[in-house]
Formats: C-alpha cells, structure tokens, sequence
C-alpha cells in the first residue's frame, strides 16, 4: 500500500531554515508529480510547492517564492522541501501529497517562533 513518511519539522526562530522529507513507497514514485501543502489552524489547505516527475518543473506559492525550495530524489524515492528565512506566518502542518493518486502524508508540524 501507499506510504508517505514525512519527516524534519520543528520549532525553528524566524529567520531560520528547515528540511522537510517525505519518503514514498508502494507506487511508482519517479513517475508521479509532488507537492506540498500546509495548513495552519482555522486555515484551509493550501498548495504550497509542486515538482513534476523529473524534477525539471516546480511552481511555488508567491510567499514562498525565494525562500523554499523544493527537491526530489527518484533513486530514494524521497521528495524534499528546504525552507529558508521562515517567518512566523510559515508555521502550519506540512503534508505531502501525490499527484493524480490523492494520498496524502500524516503530516509534520512546523513552528516558527522566537
């Protein structure tokens, strides 16, 4: 069956960097886009970064934009999010999620904060 693992979130100072991990198994990773959303309490879900299957195309939420960086690994079957400069706004559960297969990671909390 399909897992993700997400793993590296925490409390982090504003200004601060985070990697995010999702390692995948039981699909053909290398054949599927990634993402990942957030969602912080009383908000919706929202998209916050996309890589296609190669890995040549990515997309970004404006406020991320210069800050995040997403990233994957076909051979580790792992998809990556390097967030940089976190801000206060940024803290939200982060879950992975497969493209056009809807499965969804349990989610790692990222909270930013001094």
């Amino acid at each position: 069956q399909v897992q993700l693992v997400e793993s590296g979130g925490g409390l982090v100072q504003p200004g601060g960097s985070l990697r995010l991990s999702c390692a995948a198994s039981g699909f053909t990773f290398s054949t599927y886009g990634m993402s990942w959303y957030r969602q912080a309490p009383g908000k919706e879900r929202e998209l916050v970064a996309y890589i296609n299957f190669s890995g040549g195309l990515t997309n970004y939420l404006d406020s991320v934009k210069g800050r995040f960086t997403i990233s994957r690994d076909n051979a580790k079957n792992t998809v990556y999010l390097q967030m940089n400069a976190l801000k206060p706004e940024d803290t939200a559960v982060y879950y992975c999620y497969v493209n056009n297969k809807g499965y969804w990671g349990q989610g790692t909390q990222v909270t930013v904060s001094s």
